[in-house]
């Protein structure tokens, strides 16, 4: 029989289950995963609290979930890479370290977003 392209909802029911999959996958083996996890279930709660308009509520919550995004993507060229191999090599060292500097990017504008825009409701309501 040939492999055919599945179209259509059952499309989407597919992408979402791999999709679940992953997300289980992360938070099973990835510890660093699991403590952004933890960190976005105190943060997207307390956006409702600090956000005073919606756009500001959308990049708070916006914010964690790039985090958790990165963090994937991280894992995913971890896994890759220790798949290749497991001795030393340069390039996937490389690989490895700008995997987690897209992690750390990610979790250095989540506190800007939360510290401006904190700074912006603190001084409106002076």
């Amino acid at each position: 029989m040939p492999n055919e392209k599945v179209t259509g909802l059952a499309r989407f029911y597919y992408a979402t289950c791999y999709s679940m999959k992953g997300i289980r996958a992360a938070y099973s083996h990835e510890p660093a995963f699991r403590y952004e996890v933890f960190g976005a279930l105190v943060l997207v709660p307390l956006s409702f609290w600090v956000a005073q308009t919606g756009m500001q509520l959308g990049l708070l919550i916006a914010s964690c979930l790039l985090v958790l995004m990165a963090e994937v993507f991280n894992s995913a060229i971890e896994a890759v890479v220790d798949r290749a191999g497991l001795e030393m090599h340069e390039l996937a060292g490389r690989a490895k370290d700008l995997g987690s500097a897209g992690v750390f990017f990610t979790l250095l504008m989540l506190v800007l977003i939360w510290g401006g825009i904190i700074w912006d409701n603190a001084q409106a309501s002076m």
